[in-house]
């Protein structure tokens, strides 16, 4: 193994985006172009169609998603939630906890790179709006540092005009995934101060987006995420992750025309930091894995780019293992990584028999608080019940309660219950039982019916003249 000459540990003692007296260092990225640049921008455009048109996608009129944390109803794939169904959404967050932990250990951040909101918004919008009204990296940095003229001000004026527009339509964009399209077009066709917490609410959170990528911008990854802190922990030799091959880069030299490297005594690195200035984080892949790198890719772009200028064959800077580096070898499943597979797929497993063998409808029944009981003068007692019944279907039906055990009789205001559609309805009834049946609290079974269909059967306490 060749020794790496060149390695600077001093980049461990600060964070990329900070300078040696603590002051923020702007980033300026090369524009990226490339293969895996080209795949990225296809990825990206998916997701943001995901993310600004999903909500119009109905079926049956409903939307195909929706996360109604005001009315407690979510909608996914099209089968409605409710807060009965909090139990799923738990084992939901549990196993994509797992499937975070397989995929850092096995891909690293792979997700930060190519499909993290935040990755995608500031390298594939905000970033290229930049690009083309400020130009490239030096042109930007140069429009930075110069006075305010008539250039700066119009170029700032009309990239931060166009910023805030992006983020009102991103704002407006998550409400529509929280209340629905009907209701955010019938709010802008209201007025203010009919929806005053609505509209605050939307202009803060565009805001932040605003606050978030014209001006903290890669400091989201580099400072604020999690995400960024859980990889190394997870991480470990047989990950595969964006690595610099030091074996074949060591060590690094000028470039010269016709210069045999090999006899030099030179590696394929020709130190042109072209990974370097692309990188949006402004690390140097070639001093290892790093915090701050997000796996975005860029730099493999650059390298190959430089290695096919130079004659020399891509990969210097690719997809790979720090095994995989040192010795050669390929990624090969190890114990931890098979555990975490293994739960995966059992917690997978146990998530879709919950979902498929999940009720479509269910039914509360309690006794009315602050009532004991009533004696009729037939000579039976009867006891009042709340109903509340949360249908996830999105049809309406009929429905009626009847008393199993013991025997005695139900009766219901209209006859009937009529339950309304994905929705939650609510009512009243009385069980009847001879008083003779009845000593104290005694258990009865009811039966909720659709028709002569059986849907439920439940128990409930029943109070009586304790004798």
């Amino acid at each position: 193994m060749k020794k790496n000459t060149n390695f600077d540990e001093s980049f461990r003692d600060r964070i990329s985006t900070v300078n040696r007296e603590g002051k923020r260092e702007y980033v300026f990225p090369k524009m990226p172009q490339g293969k895996l640049h080209t795949y990225r921008l296809i990825v990206s455009w998916f997701l943001l169609a995901i993310v600004f048109l999903m909500p119009f996608v109905r079926v049956n009129g409903e939307p195909y998603f929706l996360i109604d944390v005001i009315s407690r109803r979510f909608i996914l794939f099209g089968q409605i939630f409710w807060p009965q169904d909090t139990y799923l959404f738990a084992i939901i967050m549990l196993t994509m906890v797992v499937f975070i932990v397989v995929f850092t250990v096995s891909l690293g951040r792979l997700w930060c790179g190519w499909a993290c909101p935040q990755t995608i918004f500031m390298e594939m919008v905000f970033r290229k709006i930049e690009y083309l009204i400020e130009g490239n990296a030096s042109q930007q940095r140069k429009l930075k540092k110069q006075e305010w003229n008539l250039e700066k001000i119009w170029k700032r004026t009309l990239k931060f005009s166009i910023f805030i527009v992006l983020s009102l339509m991103l704002s407006a964009a998550l409400f529509a995934w929280v209340i629905g399209t009907d209701k955010l077009f019938a709010m802008f066709g209201e007025s203010f101060s009919e929806n005053r917490a609505a509209f605050i609410a939307m202009f803060l959170l565009a805001g932040f987006f605003l606050f978030i990528y014209s001006w903290f911008r890669e400091q989201v990854c580099v400072i604020l995420c999690p995400y960024g802190r859980l990889q190394s922990v997870l991480l470990d030799a047989n990950t595969i992750l964006v690595a610099y091959d030091y074996n074949r880069g060591e060590p690094r030299g000028n470039y010269r025309k016709d210069e045999d490297r090999g006899e030099a005594g030179k590696g394929d690195c020709i130190d042109c930091k072209a990974c370097v200035e692309v990188c949006p984080t402004a690390i140097d892949i070639r001093n290892g894995t790093q915090l701050e790198c997000v796996n975005c890719t860029a730099c493999i772009d650059a390298c190959n780019h430089t290695m096919e200028r130079i004659g020399k064959p891509k990969g210097l800077i690719r997809f790979d293992s720090e095994n995989g580096i040192s010795t050669g070898t390929k990624m090969k499943l190890n114990g931890r990584l098979i555990a975490y597979i293994s739960v995966l797929t059992a917690l997978m497993i146990f998530l879709s028999v919950l979902i498929f063998s999940r009720s479509d409808v269910e039914t509360t029944i309690l006794r009315t608080p602050g009532l004991l009981f009533q004696k009729q003068p037939n000579g039976q007692i009867s006891n009042l019940y709340n109903i509340k019944v949360v249908n996830k279907k999105r049809e309406k039906f009929s429905l009626d309660v009847r008393l199993i055990s013991p025997k005695g009789e139900v009766m219901m205001p209209s006859g009937e219950m009529m339950v309304k559609e994905a929705a939650s309805t609510e009512g009243v009834f009385l069980v009847y039982i001879n008083e003779k049946d009845v000593k104290g609290k005694i258990p009865i079974t009811l039966g909720v019916y659709s028709g002569e269909k059986l849907i439920e059967e439940i128990e409930v306490t029943f109070v009586g003249v304790n004798q």
